[in-house]
C-alpha cells in the first residue's frame, strides 16, 4: 500500500476533558478546526491553544497532522501504519477521525521526532501554508 502524505497543520492545540454534563462553549464553533466527543463519563474537546476552555482537565501544546484525504472508509491499516511507526520512535498520540480523513497529533516537543520518524518510514509530510 502507498503511504499517505501527512500535513503538519500550523497552530497549538488544547485537549479537555470536561464532565460529560458540561456544555460545549459557543467560542469553539468559530475555530477552523475542533472535535468534540461525548460519552455518558466524559466531554472532551480538541481546540485551538488560544480558546480558553474551564475544563476538569488540560493537556496543551498538541501539534495536528492531517492524514491527506479523502480516504475511504473501507480503507485498511492506515492509523495502524502510522500508529506503529510513531509508538517505535516513542511518539505518544492522540488520534481523531471524521468521515474522509484522520488527524494524529503530537505533543510540540515530539514533532520533529515524529517528522523524522514518519520520514524515514517512506511517508510525505507537508507543512501547512497560513496566508497572512
Amino acid at each position: 500500500m502507498e503511504k499517505q502524505t501527512l500535513l503538519v497543520m500550523e497552530g497549538k492545540y488544547a485537549i479537555h476533558s470536561l464532565r460529560a454534563e458540561s456544555e460545549i462553549p459557543r467560542e469553539i464553533f468559530d475555530a477552523d478546526i475542533y472535535f468534540i466527543g461525548k460519552t455518558k463519563d466524559e466531554l472532551s474537546l480538541v481546540v485551538p491553544q488560544t480558546i480558553a476552555i474551564d475544563a476538569e482537565e488540560t493537556d496543551l501544546n498538541w501539534r495536528i497532522l492531517e492524514v491527506l484525504g479523502p480516504l475511504n472508509l473501507t480503507m485498511l491499516g492506515i492509523m495502524a501504519g502510522i500508529s506503529k511507526v510513531l509508538a517505535h520512535a516513542e511518539v505518544s498520540i492522540f488520534v481523531e477521525s471524521t468521515f474522509e480523513t484522520d488527524y494524529v497529533l503530537v505533543k510540540q516537543e515530539n514533532l520533529d521526532k515524529a517528522i523524522q520518524a514518519l520520514s524515514d518510514d517512506g511517508y510525505t509530510l507537508r507543512l501547512e501554508k497560513v496566508n497572512t
